[in-house]
């Protein structure tokens, strides 16, 4: 499984010629509407089996979560389902807002 540290992912967001990631958000609704990384999609974990033919297998996926465990397991279930390009951020929001978005509310 790749990993990406939360400065990588915001220098590929905000690098216009590359191709946007898919941000997929597997923590729960309460935690995604408390704080999340703009423009990430919200998918609960447990949501994750029945919702994953939803997800583009061509795109890169950068799964997040608060620390980083939930996105990971989340990160392994998707290539055993033949997603090839999934990426689990480092630390998941927790990071990103000590490392890039220190305004972010954490909890």
């Amino acid at each position: 499984m790749r990993h990406i540290a939360p400065i990588e992912l915001a220098q590929w967001l905000n690098d216009p010629a590359q191709p946007a990631p898919l941000l997929l958000d597997v923590r729960e609704p309460w935690e995604f509407q408390l704080c999340h990384i703009e423009g990430s999609q919200p998918m609960p974990m447990g949501t994750v089996p029945a919702r994953a033919q939803e997800l583009d297998r061509d795109r890169e996926i950068v799964v997040i979560c608060h620390h980083g465990g939930r996105s990971a397991q989340v990160a392994m279930f998707l290539e055993r389902q033949g997603f090839a390009k999934v990426i689990n951020l480092a630390g998941g929001v927790s990071e990103w807002a000590h490392r890039v978005d220190p305004k972010m509310p954490q909890y």
